[in-house]
């Protein structure tokens, strides 16, 4: 399954299939700097493939309801199982709470399996008795995923202390990597070339004079908004021109959605657009960042973005956010489903402006530092060559191809993809 160049002699082209979900589509730069430094890259999600086709990447859909408790989804085992013997990938790389599940079971042990734990799901997101119940559930079936992982990577500290202390892994090797990366050169030239501050405030409705508190998250009682809409209210009893824009998906959430008519309450206060494309832009008009997640999170990636683009952020103390903000350094952690205290942050902020821009600069500096996307994708690198050694029969290891530097990145020689 593995293919040999003609001129590389024993030097191989290690062929990875990453899983994931709806959002899979987020990590089209991982996948393609994983391409720039040597691998053959195949996807496959649930989402829309037609980013994936236009990005020169192989993309196979599948499907499961994420909605659902039956985390067994024996159609989707079977229908992974069978993508993954059409696809004869030599290592597959998992993302997301149910296909780090689904994956090892459909497979068993015939390909190596990495998986990526970005979060600890629904399950662990409430205290309700229906998540209590199923917690002991999702622990057997991470301990019995485990015997046919080869690796397990965490993106928060928190997330491998949980499975550590419960005994999740077993004899699988664990490795914390920060992320899945965020391309600073992408992001910096998507807002070079964004319209103006001022036009996007018109086209959204926002007068030119607002105070602007951003979120960007799914639209859902897990990632805070009933939370966040009141704080929205309490901030705007005393700062008449603050405006809060909510920005992502509502419709395609389910059961979890925040009702329509439960937004309508907060306007004219509260501006919720939908989904959107242009999240770098829209950093470039908030004065304060704010993300009240309840959710068990990896390392969400909205708060990279706006690290990146200098905001002050509040977030909540929960998995993955105290990864990104230290509080009283680059933002405030508060305590999540806490109304007062969030509005009390975010009126902190605007009423500091000159602390607010160094709190901001600070995440940006850290930003760069640790979460870069090529020290990311190195480090999974590293790592998947020594997964496929250990699994040949001969330990030989998978080597970077010709013409890469001592990183393994390939220096692109031909201008043609990997």
């Amino acid at each position: 399954m593995v293919d040999q160049g003609a001129e590389s002699g024993s030097i191989m082209t290690p062929h990875v299939l990453c899983v994931g979900g709806e959002d899979h589509v987020l990590r089209i730069p991982f996948l393609l700097a994983l391409r720039e430094r040597g691998f053959r890259v195949s996807t496959a999600g649930t989402g829309d493939g037609q980013p994936f086709l236009r990005a020169d990447l192989a993309y196979r859909r599948y499907h499961f309801d994420r909605f659902a408790t039956r985390t067994a989804h024996p159609a989707a085992i079977r229908s992974l199982a069978e993508l993954v013997r059409e696809v004869r990938p030599d290592l597959v790389q998992t993302f997301d709470t149910k296909p780090n599940l689904l994956v090892p079971f459909a497979l068993r042990g015939k390909v190596p399996v990495v998986r990526t734990i970005n979060g600890m799901g629904w399950v662990f997101s409430a205290k309700g008795l229906r998540n209590l119940a199923l917690r002991p559930v999702y622990c057997a079936l991470q301990r019995l995923a485990a015997c046919w992982t080869a690796a397990t990577v965490f993106q928060n500290r928190e997330d491998k202390t949980f499975f550590d202390r419960f005994g999740l892994l077993g004899a699988s090797p664990a490795i914390l990597i920060g992320g899945s990366g965020i391309d600073i050169g992408a992001f910096e030239r998507a807002r070079a070339g964004a319209p103006s501050p001022a036009a996007l405030r018109a086209q959204l409705g926002l007068g030119g004079d607002a105070e602007i508190v951003l979120t960007v998250s799914r639209l859902t009682r897990q990632k805070g908004i009933p939370t966040l809409l009141q704080a929205a209210r309490i901030v705007c009893e005393a700062r008449p021109q603050a405006r809060f824009l909510l920005v992502g998906p509502r419709e395609s959430e389910g059961p979890f959605a925040v009702g329509r008519d439960e937004l309508e309450r907060h306007a004219p206060y509260v501006v919720a657009p939908g989904a959107r494309n242009d999240v770098p832009a829209l950093l470039e008009l908030a004065d304060v960042f704010a993300f009240p997640t309840e959710y068990r999170e990896g390392i969400p990636r909205v708060l990279l973005e706006a690290g990146l683009a200098g905001l002050p952020i509040v977030t909540t103390g929960m998995p993955g956010c105290n990864d990104v903000v230290t509080h009283l350094w680059n933002g405030y952690l508060v305590p999540p489903r806490d109304p007062g205290a969030l509005a009390a942050r975010i009126l902190d902020l605007l009423r500091d402006r000159a602390g607010a821009r160094v709190m901001g600069g600070r995440s940006t500096e850290r930003v760069r530092r640790e979460f870069d996307l090529n020290s990311v994708v190195g480090r999974y690198d590293a790592l998947y060559r020594q997964v496929l050694a250990r699994s040949r029969p001969d330990g030989a290891l998978v080597a970077p191809l010709p013409g890469a530097d001592a990183r393994g990145a390939i220096r692109r020689q031909d201008g043609g993809a990997s």
